[in-house]
């Protein structure tokens, strides 16, 4: 039995950049990382494979970076493990002892055994795996009218990439008022759907699917609860994803309530010597201080650096004492992102708030040729002025923007340092610095709090 360090159970971006981060601080110790399949995707980029990439291969993901340390990988599926001996077990019966063990075992996709149906065959899902999406994109080739539930971020952008095929019919069915309304306030959501109801996508929303029909075992339609009858020769179901913990429970550690593994604030089990990072471990809501479950890679590598540093020791503090989830998007040519409070989360945790938007353009002045028109909205406490939330849409700028206004929230930064706020202006690249708008949507914030 051969004997390492560290064993990371997972080659999805937690996995790697565990590894990555961990070898960079620990370059004598051994490592070995069990990924199940030869290559991996980015999991953000799966959607585009069904037009702008065209195909899985401009869309691989691995662990190069860590080998070129000196890590080893494995492709192999770990099936058993023992805590007491510290050894783990695979599918070939090989066993391999660890000092550290770490599960990024990731997310899998819900399947929605309560739609009748749902195991026809030509009903696909988005899971993060190279050789089932490869196959997923074939198939979809040939068919034309393809039906796909759930009006989430993955529902949305492959419902639009599909529909960019000029031989397909596309539907998208949403059981909530609009799409995206999970992670965006309800007017960016009504902005976002109504982006996607200007592609060729079909919307349907407000309603759910009662069942999958289906002649000899093969999708012929969908039944929504509003007697609609949908004809298709394929859906997708896109509804979400849950923690992969099935080999954690299995092996007795810990188990939230939603499926994600118990962690401290420096991704560690109660079990000595095991760790778990990104979508498998649970997480703690930054504002509410609730238990929550936010399954972005930006997170899961966010806390991946933290592990990594702090595998055998802790050598830096985790610097945000809670999960902040950052969303972005882009639908139809308009960028959308979002962070912390907004109109409705903040009503369901009972957060109290001020806000305030400013539009212009994202250059100055707004008579360029590729000129995009860019909003702000701002949220802040009303009684300190600190950031609490905020929204972008329009250009592509708002991608980096969003990312301006999460740093000063995890800053505790109000409006009042955001008029001091000093920034770097183009006429190419940002608003004008007469009118930088997210000073200005601070200020809007400000107002109203010196009434």
């Amino acid at each position: 039995m051969k004997q390492y360090d560290v064993i990371i159970i997972g080659g999805g971006p937690a996995g790697i950049i565990t590894g990555v981060t961990a070898k960079k601080q620990n370059p004598e110790k051994s490592m070995l990382l069990f990924k199940e399949e030869e290559k991996g995707l980015v999991p953000c980029g799966i959607p585009y494979v069904f037009h702008r990439l065209d195909g899985v291969d401009k869309n691989v993901m691995g662990p190069k970076p860590f080998v070129d340390l000196g890590g080893d990988v494995i492709t192999e599926k770990i099936t058993d493990l023992n805590i007491k001996d510290k050894t783990v077990k695979t599918e070939s019966g090989n066993e391999f002892g660890y000092e550290k063990l770490v599960f990024a075992t990731g997310s899998k996709v819900v399947i929605p055994d309560f739609i009748p149906g749902y195991d026809l065959k030509n009903v696909f899902y988005i899971k993060k795996s190279y050789n089932y999406i490869k196959q997923t994109h074939e198939e979809l080739k040939s068919k034309k009218n393809i039906v796909v539930i759930g009006g989430g971020f993955i529902g949305a952008e492959v419902a639009e990439q599909l529909a960019l095929n000029p031989d397909k019919k596309v539907t998208l069915i949403e059981s909530e008022q609009f799409c995206f309304s999970k992670a965006f306030s309800k007017e960016l959501s009504k902005i976002a759907t109504e982006a996607l109801a200007g592609t060729d996508v079909n919307i349907k929303t407000s309603v759910r699917v009662e069942k999958v029909n289906g002649d000899n075992g093969v999708v012929s339609s969908v039944l929504l609860d509003n007697g609609d009858e949908i004809k298709c020769d394929a859906v997708i179901m896109a509804i979400g994803y849950k923690p992969n913990t099935d080999l954690a429970k299995k092996a007795g550690l810990e188990i939230s309530k939603i499926g994600a593994i118990i962690v401290d604030n420096f991704e560690r089990t109660k079990e000595k010597d095991i760790c778990a990072v990104g979508d498998c471990s649970q997480t703690i809501g930054f504002l509410t201080g609730r238990m929550d479950h936010v399954m972005l890679a930006s997170t899961a590598t966010a806390e991946a650096r933290v592990l990594g540093h702090n595998l055998f020791g802790i050598k830096i503090r985790k610097n945000f004492t809670g999960t902040l989830a950052v969303f972005s998007t882009e639908i139809n040519g308009i960028a959308m992102a979002a962070a912390g409070v907004n109109d409705s989360n903040a009503a369901e945790a009972s957060i109290e708030y001020l806000s305030a938007k400013f539009s212009d353009f994202d250059t100055h002045p707004g008579s360029f040729e590729d000129t995009m028109p860019l909003t702000v909205k701002l949220y802040a406490s009303p009684c300190d002025g600190s950031i609490i939330g905020g929204e972008v849409w329009g250009g592509k700028s708002a991608g980096e923007m969003i990312n301006t206004i999460s740093l000063a929230i995890q800053k505790g930064v109000t409006v009042y340092e955001f008029i001091s706020f000093q920034i770097g202006t183009h006429p190419l690249l940002t608003s004008a610095p007469t009118k930088t708008i997210l000073i200005k949507a601070a200020e809007g914030i400000m107002a109203q709090i010196n009434k």
